[in-house]
């Protein structure tokens, strides 16, 4: 191990965002890095332990294994989903030393999760592939990508959707579920032309990982409710299950976010193949949004451009609606398979628009979308969008200008505001669906029964957890003090409702009474000789009791409207370009050649001459009041010796 493995992937973005176009015909070199099967197998054990481990910690067996899986994928020997002989495996799994029976044979076979091993190979190939593809995607693209989220998507909509009328919303999956393998990898030979990353990658698409059906689910599920539940000792070294909060913040996941697409034993590869497979179609509708564009002189916005008209991104863009003509203009955004198009214009351009992106999909991906899947939606009705939605308030405000002969002119005048709200009917249906809730237009809180047997504090904390990120997701939504308050009400409603199960108390109100409105204080003290709460918790035997946050709407934080640039970039991109830039030495040149030509002085050349000075001619000062003092006085003045300018110096930093 010569190398460190992250400086071979920084390396590789650098040099791929360098020249975006490029194709690349050899990157097995990369996979013959042994450095980077390390790193893939830290991040692995990771995933796996919860703990990442250095470098210098890896038994040397464990390298020999590593080594072992890295030549047999070299040289065409590995075989995907393969668990009967593994190179290497999960520091999980014990060694078999004996022969096991057919039954925990078939169980181990008939396993849906990867082997340790595929995910290594995931991993690698993972780091190999994706700056250089990061490079060529568009920036209309979020899902799937590092620095972009659904908040960036939320972002980009209230910045650069205002003034659209019409939208086309639909669900492109069906393409990704039944796309051939030999096209998938077509798009792919696009860029990479290295055979044998290309049959690996081939390999594992064309392999279907072993998947339960609903069916198998549901039955396993009505066999633990029969035998019980018990509990699970975990192993000294095993990672423990995530929290109770988190898998609740994971069911509120919106329909754009909670399938990811999958082929075969890709595995994490999955997600920058989808990416891969759908960038043709964001090339596609860059070119068709600049053909789109149609600028009209008698509108307020985009008269000569589509940059023309900027505007305060930090709040929605007042958009007038009236008028004969208004400038033709399409945006786009995709997330995932859901794509997003905003058109400014008639009716007929949007039938036109659903009609060609049928066609193009046919004909690029040999698959006709159904019409079910492409919806044609108005702004007045709302279009729902990542458990948002986005709709616009009509306005009529008052222009008042100056006319001609000095006069005051006020006129009524008609726009909209573009206004991105939370869909509370969305986040009922997902309270309803984790069973807090009952009823769909009045919504009754369900007691928590997950944590029944958890203690008062812990459940405060969790529930307080899971508060905190729903308040961040709906950080950019116009109405995120409302939806979170009900939120919090239908967590402090439960707990209310679970506190008085437990404790036996009659209602809500009792539970209000004694715990106060945010569950702070302890429902049941200890009872006779045993100490109070207060002196329990002053000793740190107990837990101290957090109440539920948002109890109040003052404690609710507003929306954020933070500025949002149009032609955003993540910070990532932002510094390579910037790194690339740095190691251009025209750049350097130019940057010289500018600041000559404005007269300006860097601040080396002035360093430089002051040190010059004071060491030629014992002179410690400014080098222009020098050149000017030696302007003006036509005999040259005796200069002080070099003992009196030390003495100087001293008397100055002394």
């Amino acid at each position: 191990m010569k190398e460190d493995g992250v400086h071979i992937c920084s390396q590789l973005w650098v040099s791929s965002f360098s020249n975006p176009r490029k194709t690349y015909a050899n990157l097995t070199g990369f996979l013959r890095k042994f450095d980077l099967w390390v790193l893939a197998y830290q991040r692995c054990y990771a995933d796996e332990m919860g703990l990442f481990p250095p470098r210098n910690s890896i038994h040397y067996a464990v390298l020999r294994d590593l080594l072992s899986l890295r030549d047999a994928v070299l040289h065409s020997q590995y075989s995907w989903g393969m668990r009967t002989h593994q190179y290497i495996r999960s520091p999980r799994e014990k060694p078999i030393t004996r022969l096991i029976s057919k039954r925990k044979l078939r169980l181990m076979l008939e396993q849906c999760t990867p082997t340790f091993q595929d995910r290594i190979l995931q991993e690698v190939l993972l780091m190999v592939l994706e700056p250089v593809f990061e490079s060529r995607f568009s920036r209309r693209s979020f899902a799937f990508r590092p620095g972009r989220n659904a908040h960036t998507v939320i972002r980009t909509i209230r910045s650069n959707f205002a003034g659209y009328l019409w939208f086309l919303k639909a669900d492109l999956g069906c393409i990704l579920e039944r796309l051939d393998v030999d096209s998938l990898v077509g798009f792919l030979e696009n860029t990479v032309k290295d055979r044998k990353v290309l049959a690996i990658i081939k390999a594992g698409i064309r392999k279907p990982a072993l998947a339960g059906t609903e069916e198998e689910e549901e039955q396993k599920k009505k066999r633990k409710k029969r035998g019980g539940r018990k509990k699970k000792k975990l192993d000294e070294n095993e990672r423990k299950p995530d929290p109770y909060w988190l898998r609740t913040f994971f069911a509120f996941a919106p329909e754009e976010a909670a399938k990811v697409p999958s082929w075969g034993h890709a595995g994490v590869l999955s997600p920058l193949l989808a990416n891969v497979c759908l960038h043709e179609l964001d090339v596609w509708m860059e070119d068709q949004i600049i053909r789109f564009f149609r600028p009209s002189r008698s509108d307020s916005i985009w008269k000569n451009s589509t940059a023309d008209g900027s505007h305060n991104p930090s709040w929605p863009e007042f958009v007038p609606t009236s008028g004969q003509e208004k400038t033709r203009k399409m945006d786009y955004i995709r997330y995932g398979s859901h794509i997003l198009i905003g058109i400014r214009g008639p009716r007929e351009d949007v039938t036109e628009m659903k009609r060609k992106l049928v066609e193009f999909c046919e004909n690029k991906y040999g698959l006709k979308i159904d019409n079910s899947s492409i919806q044609i939606e108005h702004i007045t009705r709302g279009i729902q969008y990542l458990d948002h939605i986005i709709c616009r308030r009509v306005i009529y405000p008052t222009l008042r200008y100056t006319g001609t002969g000095g006069k005051i002119v006020s006129e009524k005048g008609v726009g909209t505001l573009l206004s991105v709200t939370a869909s509370l009917q969305q986040c009922i249906r997902q309270f309803r669906r984790l069973e807090l809730v009952k009823g769909d237009r009045d919504p009754e809180p369900l007691p928590c029964t997950p944590m029944l047997y958890a203690s008062q504090a812990h459940t405060n904390s969790q529930m307080n957890k899971f508060l905190e990120t729903i308040a961040e997701w709906y950080r950019y939504a116009d109405n995120r003090k409302k939806v979170v308050g009900f939120c919090a009400y239908i967590i402090r409603s439960s707990l209310a409702k679970l506190y008085a199960a437990r404790y036996r108390l009659q209602s809500r109100a009792k539970v209000y009474k004694l715990a106060s409105r945010d569950l702070s204080r302890p429902i049941k003290e200890t009872t006779g000789a045993a100490p109070e709460y207060s002196d329990l918790l002053r000793m740190g035997l107990v837990d101290a009791i957090d109440g539920v946050q948002f109890s109040r709407m003052s404690m609710i934080p507003s929306c954020d409207y933070t500025p949002f640039p149009p032609n955003w970039i993540p910070d990532h991109e932002r510094l390579l370009h910037e790194y690339i830039k740095l190691q251009d030495p025209k750049f350097f040149c130019e940057l010289s050649r500018s600041i000559k030509r404005e007269g300006l002085s860097l601040p080396q050349d002035d360093m430089s001459m002051l040190v010059w000075d004071l060491k030629s001619k014992g002179i410690l000062g400014d080098r222009s009041t020098l050149k000017s003092s030696n302007q003006s006085n036509e005999s040259v003045r005796q200069l002080p010796t070099f003992s009196e300018s030390n003495s100087s110096v001293s008397s100055l930093y002394g």
